[in-house]
């Protein structure tokens, strides 16, 4: 009598437990649905604030299939990025470079996710809900050929110091006023190199947003917000 009742116990429980676990996927897929439904959406929605500046230089965005990058020269009249982002900083230490190229995202992916197979849930937990640090990835390159994965844009002069006023407001920095360099080696080449950041990644703001948020500040083609690449490169075909 006493497995009888113990069977008649754990049936509903075992039941009800099925239920709640099913509710919570359908709710948790239906979350996601909804978040690239806006996604899509709002990636689709174009803002330009200034059409008609002039054509007076160049920048690039660069992705990998995940992740853009801005990439800009190394020197102009109005910046030296070497001297904020040292070439010693980088394994080779080469100062053969003309380009640079900077990301925002999650400290943990950048440091922790050399591959998708080395993802943990602690890790994509923290970055989905803004609990994580954030990271700034700088990597130089000797030029910069156009293709599916990289675009040009001109600007106007204007434009890009306003372009470098935000992108340095993305660096945290010491009481010097200095970029602070994350010592690691968790490089992904020999010409990149990690600095802290200032802001919080989430499901809301990604690495592309920051991107797409770069582009809206100096007034280039961008999406009215998106979380991913492929809304940012449609713009720039």
């Amino acid at each position: 009598m006493v497995a009888d009742h113990n069977t008649t116990i754990s049936r509903p429980l075992f039941k009800k437990t099925l239920k709640f676990f099913g509710k919570t996927l359908l709710y948790f897929l239906g979350f996601v649905a909804l978040y690239l439904l806006i996604g899509f959406c709002l990636s689709k929605i174009t803002v330009h604030n200034e059409p008609n500046a002039p054509d007076e230089m160049a920048i690039y965005i660069l992705t990998n299939g995940v992740h853009t990058d801005i990439v800009m020269p190394v020197k102009t009249p109005y910046v030296d990025w070497s001297e904020r982002l040292p070439f010693q900083n980088t394994v080779s230490a080469n100062k053969a470079y003309t380009y640079i190229a900077m990301g925002w995202g999650d400290k943990g992916f950048y440091l922790q996710t050399p591959t998708w197979g080395d993802l943990k849930f602690s890790i994509a937990f923290k970055a989905a809900t803004g609990l994580s640090s954030t990271a700034m990835h700088t990597t130089y390159y000797r030029s910069m050929r156009v293709g599916d994965s990289c675009k040009k844009i001109m600007i106007s002069h204007e434009q890009y110091q306003k372009l470098v006023a935000h992108i340095s407001g993305s660096f945290r920095k010491d009481s010097n006023g200095n970029f602070i360099n994350i010592e690691t080696d968790a490089q992904y080449g020999n010409a990149d190199a990690f600095y802290e950041a200032n802001g919080s990644y989430s499901m809301l703001t990604t690495c592309n947003t920051w991107a797409n948020t770069s582009l809206k500040v100096i007034g280039e083609k961008a999406c009215l917000w998106t979380a991913f690449d492929s809304g940012i490169f449609e713009k720039h075909q």
